[in-house]
């Protein structure tokens, strides 16, 4: 199984658009994972339009009718392997450890909100995971997203620049 990871879109915003190479790698997948920060129904439509089913939760620039339409947290099983996600991770101090704790269950963690990929495997087994943003890199060198491929429920994660 296949999976697309972005997070962080925050659309409609100016001229901003999702990178073609992203799109593309969300059309491929068997599945989408988006973290949170789309910011309009509209933006939702526009990621579930693209053809795989979509695991979102909402983040903290979410408008309320996105946040009615999505959890805070969510988890899902897909390929045999246990997705915990959220948008809002806390602190970076305890982070890890933190999110471990709230998906105790979970093989892998996909959160947003910092625009900073991030990557960690916890002393459980269970790895952390953050895309970065296709579309607001801020401190990121570049715009980013992630894809995970899930073979007999082990997680194997990349990071995909998308410039």
């Amino acid at each position: 199984m296949r999976l697309a990871i972005i997070s962080d879109t925050h659309l409609p915003r100016g001229g901003r658009v999702i990178p073609v190479t992203c799109l593309e790698q969300c059309r491929r997948a068997d599945a989408i994972l988006h973290a949170g920060d789309f910011i309009d129904v509209a933006a939702v439509e526009s990621i579930r339009s693209l053809g795989p089913p979509v695991h979102a939760v909402y983040g903290n620039i979410c408008r309320p009718e996105v946040q009615e339409m999505l959890p805070e947290r969510l988890e899902v099983e897909l390929g045999g392997a246990r997705i915990g996600m959220v948008h809002i991770p806390g602190p970076s101090k305890g982070r890890a450890a933190r999110l471990g704790r709230w998906f105790p269950d979970c093989d892998l963690i996909v959160f947003g909100h910092t625009h900073m990929p991030e990557h960690e495997q916890l002393p459980s087994g269970a790895q952390i995971f953050n895309p970065g943003s296709p579309t607001e890199r801020r401190r990121a060198p570049v715009h980013t997203m992630g894809i995970a491929t899930i073979t007999d429920g082990v997680v194997d994660l990349e990071l995909a620049d998308l410039g």
